[in-house]
């Protein structure tokens, strides 16, 4: 393993950035004591431009290299927690009651501190690298924020690269998924309106509850009947809200979740046969029904040259041996597809050995890949905005 020198000897510090941020989790956009942390660090290692509030939370530095040269490479990690009540035990678990950085964002902030050290003291590059660190990836939008707050117009790029942990069990292997790598995905909410009744006489009802088991079973034919077998569709109901007494039939009850796609006519076929689905239950059962379906990630799309390039630089920190260039797309899904639809780049996985799945109150991160991950996004900067010889 080629750690990078200065990263090598930030070990400890990179460890104790790690279990601070682990143990004070923040949700999207409320980012407001990790942001303050990250600009105080990029202050301390004297980066040239710090900036804070963009995308509400988000915290954007630029460090100018030894070279004069007008090209700009980004790296960007992403600051928030889940809502979850963490399980792990560790004697550094959150103290924020359900909250917990349950999906490593706390490592991927670290990391990226870890590179903008290393390259705030070496400067060996030529051109300027843009530290992105941003708030509310967790379905909350905040990638999108940052763009619509004029991201990429105040700090042009001409490349950008992220990362994201793999509790796979395979510690310092590093991959990629050229192309469509992670799913679109929207989130839906069903409101059914019927009438209530004692629960006695349900025959005086119009049943929002039975109606809403009926529906999130027809909603899966959806991808058993109208999807072709070789493309990809994830529909998941994951709420089912209705009714608060033993002896009252409910009058009203929601349904919530997710649609996972890589096509945009495939989505939008899903999207056509949940509303006419919702329709027809509608007047089968003479209720109310209405769908509100809104995209919240789009296709994540890695650069074929550009994952090439991030897979160079891996292998000079981990070794061509722990290179999976061919990896397949997953139905996650990640916002820093919505940077990938303005500026080409690429997203790669580093694998540790924790083995508890992402999302899961269990879940830990093997903070050893923290120098390993820093190293990568530190030499795709350097390998991307060479210096002249001599």
């Amino acid at each position: 393993m080629n750690i990078l020198p200065t990263i090598a000897d930030s070990r400890d510090e990179l460890e104790a950035i790690f279990r601070d941020l682990h143990a004070h989790p923040e949700i999207g956009f409320t980012e407001v004591r990790t942001s303050g942390i990250v600009a105080d660090k990029l202050r301390e290692y004297g980066v040239d431009e710090v900036h804070t509030g963009l995308g509400k939370t988000g915290v954007v530095a630029l460090i100018r290299g030894k070279g004069k040269g007008n090209r700009r490479v980004g790296l960007r990690a992403d600051m928030d927690a889940l809502p979850i009540q963490e399980a792990t035990g560790l004697e550094y678990a959150s103290t924020n009651p359900g909250v917990m950085h349950a999906c490593g964002h706390d490592s991927h902030t670290t990391m990226l501190l870890g590179a903008a050290k290393h390259l705030a003291a070496t400067r060996d590059f030529d051109g300027t690298a843009v530290i992105v660190f941003q708030p509310a990836e967790e379905g909350l939008g905040g990638a999108r924020q940052m763009l619509a707050d004029g991201l990429f117009e105040q700090f042009p790029c001409d490349e950008i690269f992220g990362m994201h942990n793999m509790p796979n069990g395979n510690p310092g292997k590093v991959g990629i998924c050229k192309g469509q790598a992670m799913a679109g995905a929207a989130f839906f909410d069903i409101a059914i309106k019927g009438r209530g009744s004692h629960a006695a006489r349900p025959s005086d009802s119009k049943d929002a509850l039975i109606i809403a088991a009926s529906l999130a079973s027809e909603l899966q034919t959806i991808l058993s009947r109208n999807i072709p077998a070789q493309e990809v569709l994830v529909l998941s109901v994951t709420q089912l809200h209705a009714g608060a007494a033993y002896n009252v039939v409910p009058e009203t009850a929601t349904l919530s979740g997710t649609v996972r796609y890589f096509s945009d006519d495939i989505y939008d076929l899903a999207a056509s046969r949940m509303q006419a689905i919702c329709d027809g239950m509608a007047a089968m059962h003479d209720v109310e029904i209405s769908l509100e379906l809104r995209n919240v990630f789009d296709v994540l799309i890695n650069d074929d040259e550009l994952s090439e390039a991030y897979m160079q630089a891996a292998g000079d920190i981990v070794g061509e041996e722990n290179l999976d260039r061919n990896m397949q797309a997953v139905t996650g899904s990640e916002d820093f597809a919505d940077m990938l639809k303005v500026i080409p780049g690429a997203y790669c996985v580093v694998g540790h050995a924790g083995t508890m799945p992402l999302h899961n109150p269990e879940y830990t991160l093997d903070s050893s890949i923290l120098p390993v991950g820093a190293s990568i996004m530190a030499r795709v900067v350097e390998q991307r905005l060479p210096l002249a010889a001599g």
